[in-house]
C-alpha cells in the first residue's frame, strides 16, 4: 500500500522536532557552570585555535533592532515559516485532488512506489557515510577542542537533523511531482495548454516554499532556542549533515537518471520505436530517474544550498565583526530578509498566477515559457522592493547611515543575478535559441558529430557569457563594499562580505528558483505517464472519459501540448543550474575567508602564505582543478557502465509483438541496474572526496586554501559549461520532435545521440559539482582545524605522514572510480 505523505510528513517533523527538543535540554544541562575559571577555558580555547568549535553567537536580546526586539522579530519569522509549510501542504491537496483517469494514475503510483524503493535504499547509504563525518566532528570538538560529551552530542545531533532535512524534502518532492505528473497528461486531453502549464507550476511552488520554510524554520530554532555558546557549532553541524545529504543523493540521482535516460532513449534508434513506448522497460526506470535525479537531486540541494549560504554569512559575521551589537543587527537583518523573501515569492507566485489565467485560461495556444519567465522577474521585482524597504526599517542607524541602502544594492545584485543569469543560459539552451536551432542544423547535414561538435560551442560560449555576468554583479558589489568607510569600519574584509550577500541575493526568490526548476521533472513525467498509460487503446475510453469527466478529448492536441511543455521544462530546469552553481562559488568565498581568518589569526599574520610566491599556495591551486576533472570522468564514467548494462538488458528482453506493456518484472530490473551503478559511482565518489579533504588539509593549511579556491573556480567554469551544452543538445532534440514532426528519420536519430552525450553532461556532473564544492568547503572548516591542532601537539611529521595515509586511501577510490568501474571489469 502506497505510503501517505502526510504520513511520512507528519513523522519527518515528528523526528526533526523530536531531535530540536532533544538538543535543547541537554544544551541547557551542559550550560551549567564548570570549576574551570572562565579565563582559563578562553586560553584552552585559545590554544586549541579558536574557530568554529568556539563561535558564540551574540545575546540577541544586546540590542533593538529597527525599534524592535530582535527575538520577537525572528519569533514572527518562526510562524512566517509555517505558513509557508501550510502553503506548500495546502498546494500539494490540490494536486492530489485534482481529476486523474485511473490508467494514469496507476501509472504514476507504480513510478512513486520505484522512487520510494529507491530512496529508501540511499537512505541506508548516507547512514553510513554519516558515520565518517560523525568520526571527525567527535576527533574535532570532543577530543581536540576539548568539549564535553554533551556539547558534541548536540553538534551530532544537528548533523543528523541536516541530512534529515535534505532527505525529507527530496521524498516530498517526489511524492508532489508523482501526484503531478499524471494530473498533468489528464490535464492535456481537454486540448487546452493553460492546465497543462499550471499543475506543474503548483507543484514546483508547494516544493519550493516547503523546502524553503522548513529550512529556515530550522536555522530559527537553533537561533532562538539553543544556547548561544552552542549554536555556532550546531549550525556548523547542521550545514554538514545537509551538505552530506544533498551531494550523496545528487550523485547518486545524478548517475541513476542519466543511466535509465540513455538506456530508455537509445531504444529509439536500435528499435525504432516511438518516445516512452510501453513495451520498453526501460522507460519506468526513466520516468523515476526524471524524479530521482531532476526532482530529488535539486530539491536536497536546494535545501543545503540554502543553508549553507546562511551559515557561511553567518560564520562570517561572528569572526569577522568584532561588535556584539552589530552581529545581532546584521544577523536580525538577514533572517529577517528571509523571511519576507518567502512572503515575495508566495505572493508573486500568485500575482503571476492569477495574470496568467486571465490571459491563456481559455486560450487555444500559449507560450509555455512566457508565464514562467514573467514569474522570475515579478519575483525579482518584488525582492528588490522588499530588501530596500526591510533594510532601511531595521539597519538604517548602522553605521554612518549610509550602510543600508549600500547592503540593499549588494543584495540586490545577487537577486537580479537570479533573473539575469536564467535569460543568459535561455540564450543557449532554449527551444527559441538560435545556438539550440544552430545544434539542429549541424545535425542535418553532419549527422551526429556536428550535432555533438554545435553543442560544446553552445556549452562553452555560454560559460564565457555567465561567467562575465557574475564577475560584473559581484564587481559592483565589490565597488560599493569598497566606496563605504563604515562597512571597513564594522568588519575585516568588507569585499568578502558583500560576496557572501551577492550568494545570499541570488537565493533570495529561493521558492521561485526551485519552483521553475521542478516544473521540468513534472512536464517529463507527463508526457511519460501519457504514453505509458495506453489510454488511446483502451476499450470505449471516449464514452468513459465523456460520461466520467465530461471530456471530449483531443489525444493528438494532447500530445502535442505535453511535448511542447516538455521543451519549456527542459529550458528552465537548465535555468536553476547556474544559479546554483553560482551560488555555491559565491558562498564558498565567504567560508573560505573564515578559514582564512581562523589560520591568520584575524588577518594579523601569515598573509604571505596566501599568494603565489608560497609554493603550497600554487601547488593547491592546481590540484583542485585536477580533482574537478577526475569527479566529472568518474561520475560519467558510472553513467557510462551503468547505461551499457541497462542497454544489455533492455535489448535482451524487450519484447515488440504481441504485447502492450512491458513487463513489471523488466522495468524493475532495469530500476535495479540504475541503482547498483548509482550506489557504485556515490560510494567511490564521495570516500574520495572525503579522504581527499582530509589528505589536502593536513598537508599544509595554505596548500588547502589554494586547493578550495581552485576547486570552486574550475567547479563554476565546468558545470556552466556542460550544464548550456546539455540543455542545447536536449532542445535540439526537442525541435525535431515538436516543431519539424521528423520523428524516426536519420536527423532525430543525430540528434537523440547528442542528447545522450548532453545528459551525464546536464543532469549528472555538471548538478553534483554544487553540493561537492560545499561539501568540501564545509567540510574542510573541521579538517584543517584538526590538521593544524594535532600539528601544533604532535609535529608537522605526524600531520605529514595521516596526509599520505588519507590521500593514498583516497587513490584507491580514484582507481575504483574508473578502472573498477570500467564495462569489462564489470561484467
Amino acid at each position: 500500500m502506497t505510503e501517505s505523505l502526510n504520513g511520512f510528513l507528519r513523522r519527518g517533523v515528528r523526528a526533526i522536532a523530536l531531535m530540536i527538543a532533544l538538543a535543547a535540554p541537554l544544551a541547557l544541562y551542559a550550560q551549567q557552570p564548570e570549576p574551570a575559571a572562565p579565563a582559563q577555558e578562553a586560553t584552552e580555547g585559545e590554544r586549541r585555535g579558536g574557530g568554529e568549535a568556539n563561535l558564540v553567537l551574540p545575546d540577541l536580546d544586546l540590542v533593538d533592532v529597527g525599534g524592535y526586539g530582535g527575538r520577537t522579530l525572528l519569533l514572527i519569522g518562526l510562524g512566517v515559516s509555517l505558513a509557508g509549510v501550510f502553503f506548500g501542504l495546502i498546494i500539494q491537496k490540490q494536486l492530489k485532488d485534482l481529476p486523474v483517469h485511473r490508467s494514469m494514475l496507476e501509472i504514476s503510483e507504480l513510478i512513486y512506489e520505484t522512487c520510494k524503493t529507491y530512496l529508501v535504499t540511499q537512505g541506508k547509504f548516507i547512514a553510513i557515510l554519516e558515520i565518517f563525518i560523525a568520526v571527525v566532528i567527535v576527533l574535532y570538538f570532543g577530543v581536540l577542542s576539548g568539549m564535553e560529551p554533551l556539547r558534541v552530542i548536540i553538534i551530532l545531533l544537528f548533523s543528523v537533523i541536516g541530512i534529515l532535512g535534505s532527505y525529507s524534502v527530496a521524498w516530498f518532492g517526489i511524492r508532489v511531482n508523482t501526484y503531478a505528473n499524471s494530473r498533468t497528461a489528464f490535464a492535456s486531453l481537454e486540448g487546452r495548454p493553460y492546465p497543462v502549464y499550471a499543475i506543474p507550476l503548483k507543484a514546483g511552488m508547494s516544493i519550493g516554499m516547503l523546502l524553503i520554510s522548513i529550512e529556515l524554520f530550522i536555522m530559527l530554532c537553533i537561533l532562538l532556542f539553543i544556547p548561544r555558546e552552542y549554536a555556532g557549532p550546531c549550525f556548523i553541524g547542521f550545514a554538514i549533515g545537509e551538505s552530506l545529504g544533498a551531494a550523496a543523493l545528487r550523485i547518486a540521482g545524478g548517475i541513476f537518471t542519466k543511466i535509465a535516460d540513455i538506456g530508455a532513449d537509445l531504444m529509439k534508434i536500435v528499435f525504432n520505436i516511438k518516445e516512452d513506448d510501453a513495451r520498453n522497460p526501460g522507460v519506468i526506470a526513466d520516468c523515476t530517474g526524471d524524479n530521482a535525479g531532476d526532482s530529488v537531486g535539486p530539491s536536497a540541494d536546494g535545501f543545503e544550498t540554502y543553508g549553507v549560504t546562511g551559515v557561511a554569512l553567518i560564520t562570517f559575521i561572528l569572526l569577522a565583526v568584532p561588535q556584539e551589537v552589530t552581529q545581532v543587527k546584521l544577523l536580525v537583518w538577514l533572517f529577517v530578509m528571509r523571511v519576507m523573501m518567502i512572503i515575495a515569492s508566495g505572493a508573486s507566485y500568485l500575482i503571476n498566477e492569477a495574470m496568467a489565467k486571465a490571459r491563456y485560461g481559455t486560450a487555444a495556444k500559449m507560450n509555455f515559457e512566457a508565464p514562467l519567465t514573467m514569474l522570475v522577474w515579478l519575483t525579482s521585482v518584488v525582492s528588490v522592493v522588499i530588501t530596500y524597504v526591510v533594510s532601511y526599517v531595521l539597519i538604517a542607524d548602522l553605521g554612518d547611515g549610509t550602510l543600508w541602502w549600500m547592503l540593499a544594492t549588494i543584495i540586490t545584485c545577487g537577486t537580479l543575478a537570479g533573473a539575469i543569469i536564467p535569460e543568459l543560459v535561455k540564450v543557449f539552451t532554449s527551444t527559441e535559441s538560435s545556438h539550440v536551432k544552430e545544434v539542429v542544423s549541424s545535425s542535418r547535414e553532419g549527422g551526429a558529430s556536428l550535432n555533438i561538435l554545435s553543442g560544446l560551442v553552445a556549452g562553452n560560449f555560454s560559460a564565457y557569457w555567465i561567467g562575465l555576468g557574475i564577475v560584473a554583479l559581484m564587481s559592483i558589489a565589490y565597488l560599493v563594499s569598497a566606496s563605504s568607510t563604515a562597512m571597513s569600519d564594522l568588519m575585516l574584509a568588507p569585499a568578502v562580505f558583500a560576496f557572501g550577500l551577492v550568494a545570499f541575493g541570488f537565493l533570495g526568490m529561493g521558492p521561485v528558483t526551485i519552483a521553475v526548476d521542478s516544473y521540468g521533472p513534472v512536464t517529463d513525467n507527463a508526457q511519460s505517464v501519457y504514453e505509458l498509460s495506453v489510454i488511446e487503446g483502451l476499450p470505449n475510453i471516449q464514452q468513459e472519459l465523456k460520461r466520467d469527466f465530461g471530456l471530449d478529448v483531443k489525444f493528438e492536441r494532447a500530445k502535442d501540448l505535453l511535448e511542447e511543455n516538455d521543451g519549456a521544462g527542459n529550458t528552465f530546469k537548465a535555468t536553476a543550474k547556474p544559479v546554483l552553481i553560482g551560488t555555491a562559488v559565491v558562498g564558498a568565498t565567504t567560508m573560505i575567508f573564515s578559514i582564512i581568518v581562523v589560520l591568520t589569526d584575524g588577518l594579523t599574520q601569515n598573509l604571505d602564505k596566501l599568494s603565489l610566491l608560497h609554493a603550497p599556495f600554487l601547488l593547491g591551486l592546481i590540484t583542485g582543478g585536477a580533482v574537478i576533472y577526475w569527479f566529472t570522468g568518474a561520475s560519467m564514467q558510472a553513467v557510462t557502465t551503468g547505461a551499457y548494462r541497462a542497454v544489455e538488458f533492455i535489448k535482451a528482453n524487450i519484447k515488440l509483438d504481441g504485447v502492450e506493456k512491458a513487463s513489471v518484472a523488466d522495468s524493475k530490473k532495469v530500476v535495479e541496474i540504475c541503482t547498483q551503478y548509482a550506489q557504485k559511482g556515490m560510494f567511490n565518489i564521495f570516500l574520495t572526496v572525503f579522504f581527499s579533504t582530509l589528505a589536502f588539509a593536513f598537508l599544509e593549511p595554505y596548500f588547502f586554501i589554494g586547493y578550495l579556491i581552485s576547486i570552486a573556480l574550475f567547479g563554476l567554469y565546468q558545470a556552466v559549461f556542460m550544464a548550456n551544452a546539455g540543455g542545447a543538445w536536449d532542445n535540439a532534440k526537442k525541435i525535431v520532435e515538436t516543431e519539424l514532426k521528423m520523428k524516426n528519420t536519420p536527423l532525430h536519430a543525430a540528434t537523440v545521440v547528442g542528447d545522450t552525450v548532453g545528459d551525464p553532461f546536464k543532469d549528472t556532473s555538471s548538478v553534483a559539482l554544487n553540493p561537492v564544492i560545499k561539501f568540501t568547503t564545509l567540510f574542510g572548516l573541521l579538517a584543517v582545524e584538526l590538521a593544524v591542532s594535532l600539528s601544533n601537539d604532535m609535529g608537522t611529521g605526524v600531520s605529514h605522514a595521516l596526509a599520505g595515509l588519507f590521500f593514498a586511501v583516497s587513490l584507491v577510490f580514484v582507481y575504483r572510480s574508473f578502472y573498477g568501474m570500467r564495462i569489462g571489469a564489470t561484467h
